[in-house]
């Protein structure tokens, strides 16, 4: 079990890792536009031409058909070749938002496309927007996750440790939210919201929403772990000695709700990153030209956008890939906690 989640740990760390140096494995400027390319699809790479076989893997321009049957679409441009290079220079960016540099890891000459995503229908390059979009959809839910534990686990550890009237109001209120359908919820108040807002600004009142909505269900857990933590007899003994209500939360009780937190931010994460896409997808999100896994899947809104490109889902296909790595290291984190505590 340790190694499965020592696996699966690594590979969130290299997933966060890509989208943290988005600028550095993502070929173009995710805004750029090329008005020439809409809904091209994803570039084939090639190994072998008339030639023969090729090393170093190479593509072909799209060129769009303009007659027949077929018009509308793309076919390659077999007139010129253009080599993959890694480490390359192209548009500039701020790698970790403080050093500006134009290393790409990855790319071709211009006028060639190196499209592994296809385009969208201004030509932004998908593939980089994906992993720019995924740095603000995955920020979004760690960021409004942290908030949700921390005001979660502190009333729930109110309520659980110094219980009667404290304890029942605190659970009163956490009863009121846990009955109230959060989609809906959610929705109602960011819709009551400013619409046009900074980025920046949507960006946290967006975490902040989603965030203090869902702290209800933590509460409780660490209510119940508190309640029970409080009773033991090496608590007990250790307030006979004349331990502080501080010395029992920080030596004997946290301890045993850091598990427990930990396994609900591993399920609490893919929950409100789809919470920001559900609200980038209806337009209450983070909005264009900025790129979030949200506010990319709303194109497919049109049903002939959705049936004609289908590498426009790859946004999607992020998010669960990313839910599917976070859901199952949940399991592996409550199953480990639970054979602890047997």
């Amino acid at each position: 079990m340790r190694t499965k989640t020592a696996i699966l740990i690594a590979v969130l760390v290299g997933v966060h890792g890509i989208l943290l140096l988005a600028g550095f494995f993502a070929p173009y400027d995710p805004t750029a536009q090329d008005r020439e390319l809409p809904y091209a699809p994803p570039t084939h790479l090639h190994l072998k031409d008339r030639s023969g076989f090729h090393l170093r893997p190479f593509v072909y321009g799209w060129m769009p058909v303009l007659d027949g049957d077929q018009a509308g679409s793309y076919q390659e441009d077999r007139s010129r070749e253009y080599p993959v290079h890694f480490f390359v220079s192209g548009p500039s960016y701020e790698l970790l938002g403080i050093y500006k540099t134009d290393l790409h890891l990855f790319g071709v000459a211009a006028p060639g496309k190196l499209l592994l995503f296809g385009t969208d229908g201004y030509g932004r390059d998908e593939f980089s927007r994906v992993l720019f979009g995924g740095q603000i959809s995955v920020a979004a839910g760690i960021t409004a996750t942290f908030l949700t534990l921390l005001v979660g686990s502190i009333l729930g550890i109110i309520a659980g440790y110094f219980g009667r009237w404290i304890d029942e109001s605190l659970m009163g209120v956490t009863e009121l939210f846990l009955s109230l359908p959060w989609l809906y919820f959610l929705l109602g108040v960011r819709a009551f919201l400013p619409l046009h807002l900074s980025t920046i600004r949507t960006f946290f009142l967006l975490t902040g929403v989603i965030g203090l909505i869902g702290w209800a269900r933590p509460a409780r857990l660490v209510r119940g772990l508190v309640l029970s933590s409080r009773n033991r007899n090496y608590v007990l003994a250790a307030r006979g000695f004349g331990g502080s209500d501080f010395y029992l939360l920080r030596r004997h009780i946290l301890p045993e709700a850091f598990g427990l937190l930990l396994t609900q931010a591993a399920l609490l994460v893919p929950w409100y990153i789809a919470a920001e896409v559900t609200l980038s997808f209806f337009g209450l999100g983070v909005n264009e030209p900025v790129a979030s896994w949200g506010n990319m899947l709303s194109t497919l809104q049109q049903y002939s956008v959705l049936v004609s490109y289908g590498w426009l889902l790859a946004p999607a296909g992020a998010l669960v890939v990313t839910s599917v790595l976070y859901s199952s290291l949940a399991d592996l984190l409550h199953s480990r906690l639970k054979s602890q505590s047997t």
